[in-house]
């Protein structure tokens, strides 16, 4: 009889096993609640991180407006607290403009250290409770 093999469990950037970032909102690329990626994810939705209002405001002048709902995508809009997967090329370009928001290292998917240093993401890491 062959042995039924697991799928592989996602590792973080600090090479444990992958920790939900938000159910509430609920986010992901895949909208798993995880910064979960693939081939499909070409934004690499990978970094978990808290956003504020100053990084709200920052991401909507840039384009990316993740405040206002757009409830026909069951996007209710992020508020300062939430806690959302950003595009790692995204955070890059607030860490570059002094913006970049605290990272959730459990939470952030191990394809972010093809883009980003872990050292730049364990400088902005938010404390574990």
């Amino acid at each position: 009889m062959k042995e039924r093999r697991k799928p592989q469990q996602a590792l973080n950037v600090l090479g444990q096993p992958l920790q939900p970032c938000s159910l509430d909102p609920l986010t992901g690329f895949y909208r798993d609640g995880c910064c979960n990626t693939g081939y499909d994810d070409t934004g690499i939705h990978t970094v978990c991180v808290r956003v504020s209002r100053e990084f709200l405001a920052y991401s909507k002048a840039r384009g990316n407006d993740l405040s206002t709902p757009a409830p026909e995508f069951g996007f209710r809009g992020l508020k300062p607290g939430d806690q959302w997967c950003l595009c790692a090329g995204r955070w890059r370009e607030a860490l570059d403009a002094g913006m970049a928001p605290p990272v959730v290292l459990a939470a952030t998917h191990e394809e972010t250290l093809a883009i980003l240093p872990l050292a730049a993401l364990k400088k902005h890491a938010l404390s574990p409770n």
